[in-house]
């Protein structure tokens, strides 16, 4: 072996990687918060970054938590939802788990195989006198089909809590992804295009006032005023800590997408046209934030499958990941319970799908050595 191969296969290159300010400028950031000894309640920098992030994804109102899943999970108790809520099992853990910790029951939904987002021509179906919401999920920054979601609700008087953990500062014909359906959730946790270190928030429209409400009192343990508790929340805040992470790191979204785009694009120029992979393809209308890249391997065509390629990687120091794999009708901890054979779709995207390594300072060149591998097979 070469010593520029050894040295390759020394250097791990993950899925993703977090971005930071400088940390000269985050402690100075920080440095109010360390002077009043202020660290969480909804401090100042909580405040501002309410605020701040308000304007940049477009909302009329957001709550801010200490992470995405609580984001969802305590949507779902400020509707005071009961029944079954129609979902995606093509997603991460946290929103199938949410919906079962509320005490409601998933009712999975297959996927469309162009975007892997929920069908919304299989919704009504699902439908029965128990059903309360939907709750599709933004895939890959890949947008549901909100138009079609959103008449559906309407007709059948259904709650629509979307899933945004993919879909931070994206828009849809200028319209901000978070002013659709009743609430969208976001998620803030390191790895995402926009992190906190962990964080979340839910973005909500000024007709849910009292939903907005609702939210407050539950991420502070229900307290309304001192001595009392009008409903039974938990610890959801965000420190002042976190707070000032994203306000700086706010401050640099433009770049950091904008660096994103060009290693997505790279994977495109290498990778465009080959018979048995299939790229991601961009939405009519969507201002895209290329927070990942996944590609499904054809095995018949391609001579690889999902789980040869990622061996092939990771054999070079290379960590893609199979995201979303297992769908979440198939855990073990649902075994018995639902059957990942409903959503037939999701289960073989699933089995096929490898999202490659992207974040902004993925060197081009790695690109190219990342994709070279793929097509030369090691």
């Amino acid at each position: 072996m070469n010593n520029n191969k050894k040295k390759n296969k020394e250097e791990k290159i993950l899925v993703t990687r977090s971005s930071m300010p400088s940390i000269e400028e985050y402690m100075e950031e920080l440095r109010s918060v360390w002077d009043s000894r202020y660290l969480t309640n909804m401090g100042v920098k909580h405040e501002e970054l309410k605020e701040a992030l308000k304007a940049y994804l477009k909302v009329d109102n957001i709550e801010l938590f200490t992470n995405g899943h609580n984001a969802i999970e305590l949507s779902l108790q400020a509707f005071a939802l009961k029944g079954e809520v129609i979902t995606t099992p093509f997603t991460f853990a946290s929103t199938t788990h949410a919906i079962v910790r509320c005490g409601l029951k998933p009712v999975f939904c297959d996927i469309n195989p162009k975007d892997y987002t929920m069908d919304p021509g299989r919704i009504r179906e699902l439908i029965t006198d128990r059903t309360c919401a939907i709750l599709p999920v933004h895939v890959y920054g890949n947008i549901c089909r909100v138009d079609e979601i959103d008449r559906i609700a309407k007709e059948y008087g259904l709650k629509v809590i979307y899933d945004a953990a993919h879909a931070f500062g994206e828009s849809l014909d200028g319209r901000g992804i978070g002013t659709f359906g009743d609430a969208s959730c976001y998620s803030f946790h390191a790895t995402k295009v926009f992190h906190t270190i962990e964080g979340g928030a839910v973005c909500f429209g000024n007709r849910e006032k009292a939903f907005g409400e609702m939210l407050y009192l539950l991420k502070d343990f229900g307290i309304s005023r001192e001595n009392n508790v009008e409903a039974v929340g938990t610890n959801a805040k965000l420190n002042e800590f976190c707070a000032v992470m994203g306000l700086c790191n706010l401050r640099h979204i433009a770049e950091e997408i904008a660096r994103r785009k060009k290693v997505s694009e790279r994977y495109d120029r290498n990778l465009q046209g080959i018979p048995g992979l299939t790229l991601r393809k961009a939405q009519p209308g969507l201002t895209m934030n290329y927070g990942y890249y996944p590609i499904l391997f054809n095995k018949e065509i391609f001579g690889l499958s999902r789980d040869e390629a990622a061996e092939i990687l990771s054999a070079n120091g290379i960590f893609a990941r199979k995201y979303f794999y297992p769908t979440t009708n198939a855990f073990d901890c649902y075994r018995g319970i639902f059957d990942p054979a409903e959503t037939p779709v999701a289960k073989q995207i699933s089995e096929q799908v490898l999202t490659l390594p992207l974040f902004a300072d993925l060197p081009l060149e790695e690109v190219d050595r990342i994709c070279s591998i793929i097509i030369n097979r090691g």
